[in-house]
């Protein structure tokens, strides 16, 4: 190799910084050459016993570090803040901007040369990359990989997706407390994350289509050899790119956005992407915007056939052949001259693959939706911006006129939606406020309101919601989210009340409250900004630099690419 190797100004030469350096990395054992100029590799490991997704990756480490080692290089596992959908109030969002910190400035001011990403559950995904990218660093993502297929009385059974099914049924009257119990246990039955089309397993579909992955990584379960046998690849080739030098800012280009984005409509994907993909590009400096999601996917059909959009599982969709097979039938869509980690091109890392299952990833022409992709809405509601995921919704929904039944905060909607006075009906339209960004804050996952339990039990399973809020990738339903500018930010979502008529068009791209501009100024007149739920610490940070959803909602002051290079010594 012929440069000098970032390390190199850690641990090479004979003076006291680099003794103070090699001295106490040898208390772990690390004989003198060690030191002779190896790539020294950093493993950013989110792994906690909080974080259920990735409760496994003691185990998946060690296959990492071999195929560094294999490979010539040394192998340096770190910790950092780790994002636990599950657990995390009140709500992991908060945290993902506070992970992407801690990520870059591990980087940046420890001795490595480049970095293996180890993530899982939904938000350690983009937290990593986000924070990798603004070092640009030669970095490769490694997922956790996905659950095996839950079983409950003999059929499969989906995380999340069922879980909001089971619920309704259970406030409907339909499913017994004991069964809901029963499926408690038996949805999750491995190690791993949500093995639905999830944010999770849709972040690992994002980072293989990007180029940041080996091929098949977002498929393997968590339990299959091979995502061992990835593990052990992703050491190895992460000590070539080193070599190369092939960084992050070389991969995450305008095209890789756009694949990413044709990719996430044919398999369905979470609507938390939207942001994500938003931040991710912030920080490497690579232009992207809201629209870019409509006009890249609009046309994009979605063909596979997984849960919550269609019937199957991860663990199916892998069997099938995975991301690759996905990738050659709509390659007429995609940039294949792209780049990616491999070193090849996206159009030669899917050449040859095949479908092994063409129920699960379906042909073109029988596609679950045809248009399908993310659709952003615009209109006085949503003057920033606003989407919705076509491939989970109702149809008959998609074109609706309907009154505002309003709730204010997510306690009030607790406090209101199952009182047998409110008047609601299945035409109405569902209208959450102050659940963004600033107004959670965190911008929670709360837009898939569950439905009053008087209509539940008329047979009704989806109304037309409205909310600043997220869902989870799991979710489903006629369900309009991300509305910006927010509620707490006087955005005219702030402004609904009950009764108003509100219209949504999606083939039209429309989302408009039908109140006269007269009145409108009236109300924003006489509005007030919440008080934030918390002064001071790193929530007050938050809400005072976080950015609306149409941006990514990252902090304002980590947008950017801050680069690689060595800080001055410590000694």
């Amino acid at each position: 190799m012929s440069r000098k190797l970032r390390s190199q100004h850690w641990f090479g030469g004979m003076d006291k910084d680099a003794f103070i350096h090699r001295s106490w990395m040898k208390n772990n054992g690390l004989p003198d050459d060690a030191f002779d100029g190896r790539p020294v590799i950093g493993i950013c490991n989110t792994f906690s016993e909080l974080t259920p997704c990735n409760a496994h990756f003691r185990g998946l480490v060690e296959h990492i570090k071999a195929g560094v080692l294999e490979a010539g290089g040394l192998p340096l596992e770190f910790p950092v803040f780790s994002c636990g959908e599950s657990n995390l109030r009140p709500t992991a969002m908060l945290f993902r901007n506070l992970a992407s910190m801690d990520v870059e400035e591990a980087i940046r001011g420890n001795p490595m040369d480049g970095v293996v990403l180890m993530a899982g559950c939904d938000k350690t995904t983009p937290s990593l990359v986000m924070g990798a990218a603004s070092c640009d660093l030669p970095s490769i993502v490694i997922s956790g990989g996905p659950m095996l297929n839950g079983r409950l009385k003999g059929r499969t059974i989906g995380s999340g997706t069922d879980v909001w099914k089971f619920s309704e049924d259970v406030r409907a009257g339909v499913m017994s407390q004991k069964d809901f119990q029963a499926a408690e246990s038996a949805m999750s039955r491995s190690p791993g994350h949500c093995m639905t089309m999830g944010t999770a397993s849709t972040m690992a579909s994002m980072v293989e289509a990007l180029g940041l992955a080996l091929p098949g990584n977002a498929a393997y379960p968590a339990v299959d050899a091979h995502r061992a046998r990835l593990a052990r690849l992703t050491g190895r080739r992460i000590v070539e790119m080193v070599a190369e030098d092939l960084r992050l800012s070389q991969i995450l280009t305008r095209d890789a956005f756009a694949n990413a984005i044709r990719i996430n409509g044919a398999i369905g994907g979470s609507t938390n992407a939207v942001v994500h993909l938003l931040a991710i590009a912030g920080r490497i400096g690579t232009e992207l915007t809201l629209d870019d999601w409509d006009n890249f996917g609009r046309d994009v059909p979605t063909i596979l056939n997984l849960m919550p959009s269609g019937a199957y599982l991860m663990e199916d969709f892998c069997y099938a052949g995975g991301l690759p097979v996905v990738m050659k039938e709509i390659a007429d869509l995609l940039h294949l001259d792209a780049l990616t980690v491999t070193g090849q091109s996206v159009g030669a890392n899917i050449e040859g693959v095949e479908n092994y299952n063409d129920d699960v990833i379906l042909p073109r022409d029988k596609a679950l939706t045809a248009s399908g992709g993310i659709a952003v809405l615009r209109g006085n509601l949503a003057p920033g911006g606003a989407i919705i995921k076509p491939s989970a919704a109702t149809p008959a929904l998609m074109q609706h006129r309907g009154r505002a039944v309003v709730f204010e905060t997510i306690d009030h909607y607790k406090a209101r939606i199952d009182d047998p006075a409110l008047e609601i009906g299945e035409t109405s339209i569902m209208v959450l406020k102050n659940c963004g960004p600033k107004g959670y804050p965190g911008m929670a996952e709360v837009g898939n309101m569950a439905l009053p339990q008087k209509l539940l039990k008329q047979g009704v399973r989806d109304m037309v919601r409205i909310s600043d809020a997220r869902m989870s990738g799991t979710a489903f339903g006629t369900v309009v989210l991300h509305t910006a500018p927010e509620a707490a930010v006087g955005g005219t979502l702030a402004l609904v009340k009950d009764g108003d008529w509100i219209e949504l068009d999606v083939a039209g791209r429309r989302l408009h409250l039908d109140v006269d501009e007269a009145e409108l100024a009236r109300r924003r007149a006489a509005w007030t900004a919440p008080v934030p739920a918390m002064a001071g610490g790193y929530q007050g940070l938050y809400v005072e630099r976080v950015m609306q959803a149409d941006t990514g909602a990252d902090l304002d002051f980590l947008v950017g690419s801050r680069g690689h290079a060595v800080p001055r010594e410590s000694h």
